[in-house]
């Protein structure tokens, strides 16, 4: 039995939203939400087999989406215990008893007299019920922002879940560039070994100095020392890729990549155009940002529901006698019902601050949910920007780094002559390797940004044609004391039609 709800019905506040991308030339335009469309296997267009290995156990063994995934079934829990309060509590409850008293008379005299004392038995069996009729909306407010709320733990999960699967992408191409960092550090120490040994043979016939000698073995030992400094940041990448995917740094390794320059790593995989328009629809943070900001508005109309008063209907009926044998006969039955009526007649303005504090949140959420949306619009233009000037650095790097080869080569050649100076052939050497450790640590770079735009684990990224959802099945296991994997969602629900994620329809029903 329902009535009126008291405090605003929601309606999603504007936030501004460009026509196109900046970064795009007017090529991609902003398109509509469509964040309940499956993202799929994002990641497989990369190519690497070894990445999808990897990525499919993520979602089944890391532990921050197994946090994300039990305050989602905390919050799908919560919504079913609102919800319960739209029906009748029924209580049950059974008593026997034994009591002895005495009779005490006062005589005229003012003196106490005592009569003998009687045992009595009590045995009773009730039931009890209470329903709330919901007036003012008070229940179905509260429903309505555990349900929003359940919404955007849905969107949290999601994001965890695609946080980690980026993450996991960004830390494996990281490791394979330093594998090609490694490769060409040891070219290089190789290479500065048999220019040391070259110094060394003209210093013994009284060509070259003794400073040319140290110089050599500077360049060398610095070579060492930088090689010695790729393994240690190689180490960190592989522990940093057997946490996520729930594993000990201890037992996982990976074998390092044959890829000996930049030109070897696999090629990046082109941009679809229909993708950024796509990113701001489907990002899950966006939508939990939204839904909280429901969950926020609801919670004004349970505030301000306080200020009525709650209507109770009760009643109750049993067996009561003394004695078991009587209890179930006609005469022992006893019963009862009626309304309860109750208000607050004064709090000392509790309930104001109630509404206030809850206006104050909604107000705090609009501004988180715009705030979110500018920093989304801002990731994509980053990333836009930077893929797309750093893709014409990587072209000029690459020549720099031709040139910089073709002139350490012919410095080599004319210090062997002995037409140019011991001086211009080490910095020629010296260039030429910079260039090609500049060119690997642009192209680590590209990498970092491409699993954060497109194919984009926020949009998906397969050109298939979308298909409706469900927020991501996680592998249940029985948690371990090592590394437990996370547990599949315990129930589903229906669409709702405020839901605007994916994720959102779970906690709807």
């Amino acid at each position: 039995m329902t009535a009126c709800a008291v405090g605003p019905d929601y309606k999603r506040p504007s936030a501004d939203v460009p026509q196109q991308y900046k970064e795009t030339a007017g090529e991609w335009k902003v398109g509509t939400p469509s964040d309940a469309i499956a993202r799929g296997k994002w990641w497989a267009i990369f190519g690497d087999p070894q990445l999808n290995a990897l990525e499919e156990q993520v979602a089944a063994a890391n532990q921050n989406i197994l946090v994300a995934e039990a305050q989602y079934r905390e919050a799908q829990a919560l919504v079913q215990s609102a919800r319960a309060q739209f029906y009748p509590t029924l209580t049950g409850s059974a008593s026997a008893s034994r009591s002895r008293s005495v009779r005490t008379t006062v005589n005229a005299d003012g003196s106490l007299s005592t009569g003998s004392p009687t045992l009595t038995n009590a045995q009773s069996l009730t039931l009890d019920a209470s329903w709330e009729l919901d007036l003012w909306g008070r229940i179905r407010r509260t429903v309505e922002s555990n349900q929003a709320s359940a919404q955007a733990s849905a969107g949290d999960l999601a994001s965890a879940l695609l946080s980690a699967q980026a993450t996991l992408a960004q830390d494996y191409f990281q490791l394979r560039v330093t594998d090609t960092q490694k490769a060409v550090l040891q070219r290089t120490v190789a290479d500065y070994e048999r220019f040391l040994q070259l110094t060394q043979n003209q210093y013994a016939v009284g060509v070259a100095q003794r400073s040319d000698v140290l110089t050599a073995q500077t360049q060398l030992k610095q070579a060492q020392a930088l090689l010695l400094d790729t393994e240690v940041t190689r180490a960190q990448l592989e522990h940093a890729i057997a946490v996520l995917i729930g594993k000990s740094p201890s037992e996982f390794s990976l074998a390092p990549t044959p890829a000996a320059t930049a030109q070897e790593l696999p090629p990046l995989p082109d941009i679809p155009l229909e993708i950024p328009s796509t990113v701001l629809e489907r990002r899950p943070d966006i939508a939990a940002a939204e839904r909280r900001m429901a969950a926020a508005n609801a919670d004004i109309g349970v505030a301000k529901a306080a200020y009525f008063p709650t209507l109770t209907l009760g009643a109750s009926a049993g067996l009561s006698a003394n004695t078991l044998s009587r209890l179930a006969t006609l005469p022992s039955r006893i019963w009862s019902i009626g309304p309860t009526l109750a208000a607050t007649l004064f709090d000392g303005g509790a309930r104001a601050a109630a509404v206030d504090k809850a206006g104050a949140a909604y107000d705090a959420a609009v501004g988180t949910y715009r705030q979110t949306v500018l920093g989304a619009f801002q990731d994509v233009e980053d990333n836009l920007a930077a893929l797309r000037w750093q893709a014409q650095e990587f072209d000029v790097q690459n020549d720099a780094v031709k040139s910089a080869q073709e002139a350490a080569q012919l410095d080599l050649n004319r210090y062997r002559a002995g037409t140019i100076s011991f001086l211009e052939v080490i910095t020629a050497q010296a260039t030429a390797y910079t260039a090609e450790r500049t060119l690997l640590t642009l192209q680590g770079k590209r990498y970092a940004r491409r699993p954060w735009t497109a194919p984009h684990p926020w949009s998906g990224g397969s050109g298939r044609k979308p298909s409706r959802s469900r927020p991501p099945r996680l592998r249940r296991r029985r948690p371990s004391m090592t590394w437990p994997a996370a547990s599949r969602p315990r129930s589903r629900g229906r669409s709702s039609p405020r839901a605007t994620n994916w994720c959102a329809r779970a906690a709807s029903a």
